[in-house]
């Protein structure tokens, strides 16, 4: 018998934004709550954003031409007080289209513009701190291909060097530069981001991403890391189907997550 997994009921779509806004919105806010869940906050900084479809920004009012549009969490707030309505509506500049009285970070959409502006396939951005991501981010070397998580990022993982506080946009080519097509990316001393075609997919790379980190940093607590080979991890990767869009690119873990989130809070929705 097929599986019955519990319907979640569908907020209402407020009169005055498109009903593919609103269900962007729904999604981005449950992947904030998701964060905070999993634990990967810090404090009122980090960031997720996502570029709103062409059925919006092309039916935007008249003069946008039809520009791109992206959402953020709105600058004050921990990821547990995110909604659906208080995201912030902003363009490739970081200015704010909605009214919202909350403001942006600038450091924070400075990397999530560069990325958003010159990858056609990034539609969703997202950037973390946690404790293993950034000491795997310090460490000499990086990630090590030595466990069952770095070995589903074969040739996925790219690297940046550090410098400063990201609120210079000059920064933005040298960035894409180092990141290229890969969509796991390492900003040393810093910490990590993932991009992708699809929230899901983006989440499931950075994922990936962070527990490969976690193990790497218990692994070497303990002493040297037993290698793996590159031909495994070739092997592994093509075999890991948890990216692929023909695979669900990660919608049934993120759907799962929400789930969980929605028996805790559901506040997220509105």
């Amino acid at each position: 018998h097929a599986m019955s997994l519990p319907l979640i009921p569908t907020p209402a779509t407020p009169s005055h934004v498109h009903p593919d806004e609103w269900a962007a919105r729904v999604q981005l806010a449950a992947c904030y709550r998701v964060f905070a869940m999993l634990g990967w906050t810090e404090m009122i900084y980090n960031h997720i954003t996502v570029r709103l479809p062409d059925s919006v920004t092309q039916g935007a009012v008249a003069g946008a031409g039809g520009s791109p549009q992206f959402l953020i969490n709105p600058f004050g707030l921990h990821y547990s007080e995110v909604t659906a309505s208080n995201l912030v509506k902003i363009d490739v500049r970081g200015t704010i289209l909605d009214g919202s009285r909350y403001p942006v970070n600038p450091a924070g959409f400075t990397v999530h513009a560069a990325i958003h502006e010159g990858l056609p396939g990034a539609h969703c951005v997202m950037h973390t701190h946690t404790t293993a991501g950034v000491a795997v981010a310090c460490l000499q070397g990086g990630l090590q291909q030595t466990n069952f998580y770095s070995a589903q990022l074969h040739d996925m993982v790219a690297y940046h060097t550090f410098e400063g506080i990201t609120i210079h946009a000059d920064e933005a080519p040298r960035l894409l530069s180092s990141m290229g097509n890969k969509p796991a990316v390492i900003l040393r001393n810093h910490g990590l981001l993932a991009w992708g075609l699809t929230l899901p997919q983006t989440f499931a790379i950075l994922w990936t991403l962070q527990r490969a980190c976690e193990i790497q940093l218990a692994t070497l607590s303990m002493g040297p890391a037993i290698p793996v080979p590159q031909a495994i991890a070739q092997k592994c990767t093509r075999d890991a189907l948890q990216f692929n869009p023909d695979h669900g690119a990660g919608k049934d873990v993120f759907d799962a997550l929400v789930r969980q989130v929605d028996r805790i809070d559901i506040s997220y929705q509105n």
